[in-house]
């Protein structure tokens, strides 16, 4: 079984934080993947645009031989500059995707618990995300706490409380 580590993203991880964005994106089975494009989207790009705010935290999955094969990353937004998935200015928005040939090895589940983990000690209340209902990943995310608590388009914000 492969080993998987994790780091903690910095200023050179940044370009595959553009590449786990556009994997982020659900793409229903037998339905093509749009361009890669879609990522300079206003709407998307915010996720990683300017990356290095106050109270941004990445963190980067790498197998044995030290390739990136995964990342999960929190931001913050406010009222004036939300995304999907925001519920309010104390709460960081997750994004979280892994590449195609390593999914279903548990590397989500380590990102998942690891970034928890880090933002109960920064004393966040809770984080929040948006996923398509349809996506695999919902399943992760409920075994992590994550309860749907509002609908944006076809996609659901989901919350986890996170407790010191």
């Amino acid at each position: 079984m492969e080993k998987y580590t994790i780091h903690s993203g910095s200023a050179a991880d940044i370009d595959f934080l553009w590449e786990m964005l556009y994997q982020a994106i659900y793409v229903p089975e037998g339905v093509e993947r749009p361009s890669r494009a879609i990522i300079k989207d206003p709407a998307l790009e915010k996720y990683v645009r300017n990356w290095g705010r106050d109270g941004d935290i990445a963190l980067i999955a790498l197998d044995e031989t030290g390739n990136h094969v995964g990342a999960i990353w929190t931001r913050l937004f406010n009222e004036k500059n939300q995304t999907y998935g925001y519920i309010a200015d104390d709460t960081p928005v997750l994004s979280m995707a892994v590449l195609p040939d390593y999914r279903g090895k548990g590397i989500g589940t380590l990102l998942l618990n690891e970034l928890l983990r880090r933002l109960t000690i920064a004393g966040y209340p809770a984080v929040s995300l948006s996923v398509d209902p349809n996506n695999t990943a919902v399943q992760l995310y409920k075994r992590f706490g994550f309860i749907k608590v509002g609908l944006n388009g076809t996609s659901w914000d989901m919350k986890a409380e996170l407790h010191r």
